[in-house]
């Protein structure tokens, strides 16, 4: 076993059906739970393969083995765009994916789950973006294109890793770890490479510079990414990305520009000393992984960062987005506990049925201003409409701007996406993916009916 799990290239329209495993030891001690339900983070998905939270199983239950050495779940991903109903074919490529991970999502647990390690990269791609340097758009590709995947954990005096999965507040670790090391180094040639980032979480923020050993100066880098979508355009010269809990950020940089045996650190600026939310960024930060420029490419250099990369889907007009009902979402803390609209999780109840094919606005507010919630639409992405905060607009990031999963509404803050909700039917979930969160009841069930 390892962590993160197995990293897995996928294609559009070559579907997949992974059979996943559960081969955990049922006498387990500690925290976390044997039973798993895994999600593949945001795949377009029929709703059987999508890791429902209370579709979890395990070799035991109730102290009967059902299947040795363990029971299994096969996972249809037909890698088709989304809107193949409305574009036929593959769908519209213009919905492309590309950086994603699947992590366990078992009720009540996930926290736990994901933090012992139960997650991985699964990474698709198309005639556009190709994984290959000289085909499509050219991005760095192969050993160039590299996961980076960070999370926090604490561990005891003893070298166990810790965590109380009873507190709604959660528990941050005091140890970064990227791939599952801590402060590791990774040596890199002297050329352009793809990173992908992702925050694992379960609950902290991060906030990314690339340094210099001395911590004086701060290196630029492009952007191309954000969650699992390229953007329509690099955003170039760009000197630190943030992301919450379950956000992504795929960024190029070229190292070509460094002399050989230089040293840089990838560094987190952001403090943060509860689980609510994130402090202000102070320099020079927390060095959480170290690259060591030690070698030329063994071959040119091919690859592009062209000036266009994924086109979007133009928006409805003013008209017609004015026309679309509106669905609002409310999350907040009540008797100890996170929840929405009022309301704890309910496996059983589907807070909202929507007819398939059907267009919404959905509204995301946060009442409180000691907290922020990344939040996650299961299934479909969106595309944020507004940001406000008691009323006043903020203008969207340009890295905001296009197709997102996760949506961070921070505090006294209305954020309005547009969904679409297309192909398939079933039930989903929306959560805040703070896993402490989520875990304790800020989770809804969505039927596409």
């Amino acid at each position: 076993m390892t962590t993160p799990g197995p990293t897995i290239h996928a294609r559009y329209g070559q579907s997949v059906i992974c059979r996943i495993r559960n081969q955990l030891p049922q006498n387990h001690t500690g925290f976390g739970s044997p039973e798993i339900s895994t999600h593949l983070h945001n795949m377009h998905t029929p709703s059987e393969s999508d890791g429902y939270a209370s579709d979890f199983y395990s070799a035991v239950q109730g102290g009967v083995t059902l299947t040795a050495p363990g029971t299994f779940n096969d996972h249809f991903y037909p890698n088709l765009y989304a809107g193949f109903d409305e574009f036929g074919g593959l769908g519209d490529s213009r919905e492309a994916l590309g950086s994603l991970f699947y992590h366990d999502h078992t009720e009540g647990v996930t926290a736990p789950n994901v933090l012992k390690g139960m997650f991985g990269r699964y990474m698709v791609f198309d005639a556009l973006d190709t994984g290959d340097e000289t085909t499509g758009l050219r991005l760095p590709s192969g050993a160039y294109d590299y996961p980076l995947s960070f999370s926090d954990k604490r561990f005891d005096s003893g070298g166990r890793l810790t965590f109380d999965e009873l507190n709604p507040e959660g528990v941050l670790g005091d140890k970064i770890v990227v791939n599952g090391k801590i402060e590791p180094v990774l040596r890199v040639a002297r050329r352009k490479y793809r990173l992908r980032l992702l925050n694992v979480g379960p609950s902290r923020f991060y906030e990314f510079v690339l340094q210099n050993t001395g911590g004086t100066i701060v290196y630029p880098y492009t952007q191309i990414a954000n969650d699992g979508n390229l953007l329509p355009a690099p955003i170039v010269n760009q000197l630190r990305v943030r992301i919450a809990p379950a956000e992504r950020a795929d960024i190029v940089v070229d190292f070509s520009r460094f002399p050989l045996n230089t040293t840089l650190y990838l560094v987190n600026q952001l403090t943060q000393v509860d689980t609510r939310r994130p402090g202000p960024v102070q320099s020079p930060g927390t060095r959480v992984l170290k690259f060591i420029v030690d070698r030329q490419p063994p071959t040119p250099d091919l690859s592009v960062v062209p000036s266009v990369l994924r086109p979007l889907r133009d928006l409805p007009s003013a008209s017609a987005l004015a026309a679309l009902p509106v669905r609002t979402w409310v999350f907040a803390r009540n008797s100890g506990m996170w929840n929405v609209n009022g309301l704890f999780f309910d496996s059983l109840t589907a807070r909202a049925r929507i007819t398939r094919g059907a267009t919404e606005i959905w509204e995301f507010i946060n009442p409180d201003n000691g907290w922020q919630h990344p939040i996650h639409v299961h299934f479909e992405e969106g595309r944020i409409l507004s940001k406000s905060v008691n009323g006043v607009s903020l203008p969207i990031p340009v890295n905001e701007r296009g197709r997102k999963d996760v949506f961070v509404v921070g505090e006294l803050m209305t954020v309005r996406v547009l969904v679409r909700f297309r192909d398939f039917s079933g039930k989903y979930l929306m959560h805040c993916h703070n896993l402490t969160h989520e875990d304790h009841a800020m989770m809804v069930r969505f039927d596409i009916v």
